[in-house]
């Protein structure tokens, strides 16, 4: 069985959402990287200590997309991995790690400067450009929104599901404000059964 390390709000949950998607089983293990006492066990998985990761037999894998990407090669085919030759290919390659390294890794920046830096120092330089380069990237989105109902085209993709997460994250840490088209989308992506359950799975047990 497949098991993915991480939690409800992490990166974890496009792996879970993708695998409801799939319909593939797993089991979901929690960590708490707030914990102060780190996990021994998911530190033995991952000695760089940070979420998502998973553990499928024999391999061990972090990073989301590339995650995504190799349970789609791994258990597919499938249509959330549209093929090389579908005209929906480049957009959706684009924005399938546009949602990670153009959108959320950058918004990060000034999200842990807010939480974890000193006063003084949290409103920096780097924050605010990080928060600008990721602006900028937005506007790919909005205009690919203005021209299709999914961020690939007429199909969800894996990419709809890595975009979704980097767009929510923004939107609740407040770090970017979403226009209509942008709103209008997570209310699709976000209603769909499979990221209901995702997000149900992904709950730490009472």
């Amino acid at each position: 069985m497949i098991t993915v390390f991480g939690g409800q709000t992490s990166r974890s949950l496009r792996v879970v959402w993708l695998l409801e998607e799939m319909g593939l089983t797993y089991r979901v293990r929690q960590v708490d990287m707030l914990a102060d006492t780190p996990d021994a066990a998911f530190l033995a998985v991952n000695p760089a200590y940070y979420i998502p990761a998973i553990q499928d037999g024999d391999v061990t894998m972090v990073e989301s997309i590339a995650i995504m990407e190799y349970l789609m090669a791994r258990y597919g085919p499938t249509p959330l991995a549209p093929s090389p030759h579908d005209p929906a290919f480049p957009a959706y390659q684009q924005f399938l790690h546009l949602g990670e390294a153009g959108l959320a890794t950058l918004m990060m920046v000034p999200v842990v400067s807010r939480f974890l830096a000193p006063e003084a120092e949290r409103d920096n330089w780097g924050a605010r450009q990080a928060l600008f380069w990721a602006e900028k990237r937005l506007k790919l989105v909005r205009r690919q929104l203005e021209q299709s109902t999914w961020i690939a085209g007429e199909s969800f993709t894996a990419a709809d599901i890595s975009m979704t997460y980097a767009l929510e994250f923004g939107r609740r840490q407040a770090v970017i404000t979403l226009g209509d088209a942008e709103t209008a989308y997570l209310d699709r992506t976000m209603g769909r059964e499979a990221y209901g359950r995702a997000l149900a799975n992904s709950m730490p047990a009472d």
